[in-house]
C-alpha cells in the first residue's frame, strides 16, 4: 500500500534522478518544470529544498511588491496553486476545485467574447453575480460549486490584505445539488443479505447496513479496532484513493497522474465508537480467523491487519472493488443495483423508522451536526415540521454549523 507519509520529492527517470519545479511568473502564473541528473535521491532532495526555498522567496517578495494590478483570472490560479493547495485537504475536493478553477471560472473569464476578466481590485458583487449567471448554465450544480469557490479564494485575497471586502457574499445563492437517496426495500435488502452471506463481501455489507459506515471506513477498519468482550468497533481511519494531479503549466486542462491508496484520519466528526450487533461481532471474529489462516499459507502474505483484506496478499481491499461486486451481483440476483452509500442511507431510514432522534442518528452516522443529516433525510421522515423545530428549538446559533 502506498502512502503519503515518507513520500519523496525525488523520482528516478532515464537513468537518473529528477525533482519537479516552480518558477512564479511576472504574470502571477506558475511555470513547472524538472530538473534532473542527480546520481542519488539524497542529492536530488537536497536541490528541491534549495529550489524551494528561492520559490518562497520569490513569493514573498511578490507579496511585499504586488500592485494589485492582478487581474482574477491570474489571481485565481496564484491561488489555487500556491494558497489553497498548501492547505491540509483532501486530494478529491482539491480535484474537485481544480476542475472548477482551470474548466469553468478561468476559461470563461478569459476567453475574448466575454471580455469578463477585470482586476482583482475591480471586482464586486454585480461583477461576480453576472459571470455566475453565466456559469450557473454549464450544469446543475455549476452556480453553488463556483460561487462557492470563488468565496473561497476572495477570503483568502481579503485576508492577505489584497483586496477590502469580500463581494462574493452578497452574491446571489445558487442551489445545492441534494444527493439522490436510492436504498432497497424490506424484501431486496433481505435477499442481498441472503445471496451475499456466503461471499468474501458479507461482512462489509453488514458494517454498511447496520452500522452505516463510510466506504473508506469499511476498508480502513482494523481488528484492533475491535473489542470483542464489549462488542465496539472504534472509528479511527479511512482509507481512500486518492487523485494526484498532474503539473499544470498551461492552466488549461485538469489532468491526474496517478491515484494512490492512502490511509487517512476520518473526517472532523467521524471518530467515534460504535457497538455492533452480534451477528456483526460474530463476523468479525470469523473474519480473523480467517485472517489468521491465510496469513500462515500465503507465502507473499503482509500482515497489516485491515478487516477488509486481500486473500493472496493480506493487503487492503481497494475501495472500488466493493462498488463492482454489488455492481455484479445485484442483477444477477434480481435486485435493483446500488452504491456501497446506499448501504449507509439504508441505516439512516432504519434508524428514523424506529423514531431514533435526529441528534443520535448524526452521531452515529459521524455527520457534522444534525442539520447535515436532516437536509439529506428529511424526504423520508414523518412530520418533517417537527423535526425541523426539534432542532431550531434544541440547538443554540453558536454551535450550529450548517453544511
Amino acid at each position: 500500500m502506498s502512502t503519503n507519509k515518507n513520500k519523496s520529492v525525488a523520482f528516478y527517470e532515464r537513468g537518473s534522478w529528477y525533482h519537479r519545479t516552480k518558477t512564479l511568473l511576472e504574470d502571477y502564473t506558475v511555470s513547472y518544470g524538472k530538473k534532473g541528473g542527480f546520481e542519488t535521491q539524497e542529492e536530488a532532495e537536497e536541490s528541491y529544498k534549495k529550489c524551494n526555498e528561492e520559490y518562497m522567496q520569490q513569493l514573498t517578495i511578490h507579496h511585499l511588491n504586488i500592485d494589485k494590478e492582478v487581474y482574477l483570472s491570474n489571481y485565481l490560479v496564484y491561488w489555487f496553486e500556491n494558497v489553497f493547495k498548501e492547505k491540509n485537504i483532501q486530494n478529491n475536493y482539491i480535484l474537485g476545485v481544480a476542475y472548477v478553477i482551470y474548466n469553468m471560472i478561468v476559461p470563461f473569464l478569459r476567453q475574448e467574447e466575454s471580455k469578463g476578466d477585470i482586476k482583482l481590485k475591480l471586482v464586486n458583487t454585480t461583477f461576480l453575480d453576472s459571470i455566475l449567471e453565466e456559469l450557473a448554465k454549464i450544469t446543475e450544480s455549476a452556480g453553488n460549486k463556483c460561487r462557492e469557490v470563488l468565496n473561497l479564494a476572495m477570503k483568502d485575497a481579503l485576508s492577505d490584505g489584497f483586496i477590502s471586502y469580500n463581494p462574493v457574499e452578497g452574491t446571489k445563492q445558487y442551489k445545492k445539488k441534494k444527493p439522490k437517496i436510492k436504498i432497497l426495500n424490506k424484501e431486496q435488502l433481505k435477499k442481498l443479505l441472503l445471496f451475499a452471506q456466503f461471499d468474501n463481501w458479507y461482512l462489509e455489507i453488514l458494517l454498511g447496513v447496520f452500522c452505516g459506515l463510510r466506504k473508506g471506513e469499511i476498508m480502513g477498519l482494523k481488528f484492533q479496532d475491535f473489542d470483542k468482550e464489549k462488542r465496539i468497533i472504534r472509528i479511527r481511519r479511512q482509507l481512500v484513493i486518492d487523485p494526484i494531479l498532474a503539473a499544470n503549466p498551461n492552466a488549461v486542462n485538469v489532468k491526474v497522474e496517478k491515484y494512490v491508496l492512502t490511509e487517512k484520519p476520518p473526517k472532523k466528526n467521524s471518530y467515534r465508537n460504535l457497538r455492533v450487533p452480534k451477528i456483526i461481532a460474530e463476523e468479525l471474529i470469523n473474519r480473523e480467523a480467517e485472517y489468521e489462516v491465510y496469513k500462515k499459507v500465503k507465502a507473499d502474505f503482509e500482515e497489516l491487519d485491515y478487516v477488509s483484506f486481500n486473500r493472496d496478499t493480506g493487503k487492503p481491499q481497494i475501495p472500488n472493488s466493493f462498488n463492482s461486486y454489488l455492481k455484479r451481483q445485484c442483477p444477477k440476483n434480481a435486485i435493483p443495483t446500488i452504491s456501497v452509500h446506499a448501504l449507509r442511507h439504508m441505516f439512516a431510514t432504519i434508524l428514523i423508522e424506529r423514531n431514533v432522534p435526529l441528534i443520535k442518528i448524526a452521531a452515529l452516522m459521524g455527520h457534522d451536526s444534525p442539520h447535515t443529516t436532516f437536509e439529506i433525510y428529511c424526504d423520508i421522515m414523518d412530520e418533517r415540521e417537527k423535526i425541523l423545530a426539534f432542532i431550531n428549538n434544541t440547538f443554540t446559533p453558536e454551535i450550529l454549523e450548517v453544511h
